[in-house]
């Protein structure tokens, strides 16, 4: 600690970071990892595995197997009222049950926007809307937008056999690729195809000594080129916390190359911006000074358990571990006013979502209120885990995944009727 106090004084004094890191030198790899250069000058450590042995190509489908109708009518109201009604297929899994459903995902979901009945950021009702009045008396509103999702997707079972898949797994704030760990070896020894990068300013990635390098916007540009460095015919998300965003972002822009999404802790559906209250707008000397403090807290708040095991984990995982100015570009950067429910209710892929029931950053219900407004989702809570649920029980998470890497949805009997629900 009084190393770390020396260090704040002395970046106070000098205007300097005390450990900034440089751009690296080499882009050489070694046992899967290497160095890409998003930008000149932008270099990300990528681990990128692909199996030894040929590939086999996936099956060919017949071509209603696994396609489902993906459509929905989602209307906002000037009052902040959000409609959601979704005409298309129902789907089914024996495996996987979206939390809090009543069996019928096809219908006319009424909420509130979550920036109109309270603070940005928080999380809004856990279930439909009652209406104050019967449909008969309702008076005829003008909606302030309305958007129409209307296309088939055929969702298929990836296997690690298939040449045409890859996982991509993106870490959070704080973080590196050394996080994934148990689910990187777990999936290689599978026969799958992985790549994880670290984000600009973790890990062994280089580290610009500018904020603007570390806004949302320059952060989803550098997963843009991993993903298109990388990306085949299905390509699987994976993100953790902060990354669940970058994935949210990618299923958008290419939503014909994105399969499945999973979001491990990801928060609601609610557009990020940075908090004005907030311990990281703190000088950079102060937080270098807090940071053996703040360390502590990511632990305590992060694990379920705070002994050493995890504390061991943090070390291998790399976690935690960035300059204190990184960190606070990393917190004020995040302003992203499109990523609203809007933006989440448009999308067309399959979602699975993963909470740790004792995760003291992302509260349960802001999970749900994902399910709620994704087109399909399913949301599985694992009472053992916390915020850093991946690595507190990588057995439980592995075998989620992979279930729903394998799901594939039954096939459906034919469009449904919207009703209440």
């Amino acid at each position: 600690m009084l190393t770390s106090i020396a260090d704040g004084l002395l970046c106070c004094l000098l205007g300097k970071t005390a450990n900034a890191v440089g751009p690296l030198d080499g882009l050489e790899s070694s046992d899967g990892y290497s160095f890409m250069e998003v930008k000149p000058g932008r270099i990300l450590r990528v681990r990128h595995s692909a199996p030894a042995r040929p590939a086999e190509e996936a099956p060919a489908e017949a071509p209603e197997r696994g396609t489902v109708h993906c459509k929905r009518k989602i209307t906002v109201y000037r009052s902040g009222q959000l409609v959601i009604e979704n005409l298309g297929d129902a789907v089914r899994s024996e495996i996987l049950h979206c939390h809090g459903s009543s069996g019928e995902p096809n219908g006319t979901v009424e909420l509130e926007l979550a920036d109109t009945g309270g603070p940005a950021g928080a999380p809004g009702p856990a279930g439909p809307r009652e209406a104050s009045a019967s449909p008969g008396k309702r008076r005829k509103r003008k909606p302030k937008k309305v958007v129409n999702i209307d296309c088939k997707k055929q969702i298929t079972s990836c296997k690690g056999t298939h040449g045409d898949v890859v996982l991509f797994f993106i870490h959070g704030v704080g973080g590196s690729l050394d996080i994934w760990k148990e689910q990187l070896d777990f999936f290689t020894k599978l026969g799958y195809e992985v790549v994880a990068p670290d984000l600009a300013g973790h890990g062994c990635s280089s580290a610009p000594q500018i904020a603007a390098a570390y806004t949302f916007y320059a952060l989803a540009e550098d997963m843009r080129a991993v993903f298109k460095r990388f990306a085949k015919k299905r390509n699987i998300l994976i993100g953790h916390s902060y990354g669940v965003s970058f994935c949210t972002f990618l299923a958008h822009e290419y939503p014909e190359l994105v399969h499945k999404v999973i979001m491990i802790n990801g928060g609601g559906p609610t557009a990020l911006e940075p908090s004005l209250c907030s311990i990281f707008n703190m000088p950079t000397c102060v937080l270098r000074c807090l940071s053996p403090c703040l360390a502590w807290s990511f632990l305590k708040a992060g694990f379920a358990r705070q002994g050493a095991k995890e504390k061991q984990l943090l070390k291998e995982g790399n976690a935690f571990n960035v300059s204190s100015f990184v960190l606070r570009a990393m917190m004020s950067g995040q302003y992203w006013p499109e990523g609203d429910e809007v933006y989440h209710a448009e999308l067309a892929v399959p979602v699975l979502l993963v909470h740790g029931m004792h995760d003291k950053f992302v509260p349960v219900e802001e999970d749900q209120r994902m399910a709620e407004i994704l087109l399909i989702a399913f949301l599985k809570v694992i009472d053992e885990g916390s915020h850093m649920v991946m690595m507190e029980c990588p057995e439980t998470v592995n075998t989620l995944l992979h279930e729903f890497v394998l799901w594939e949805p039954e096939t459906p009997a034919g469009d449904g009727q919207g009703e209440k629900k």
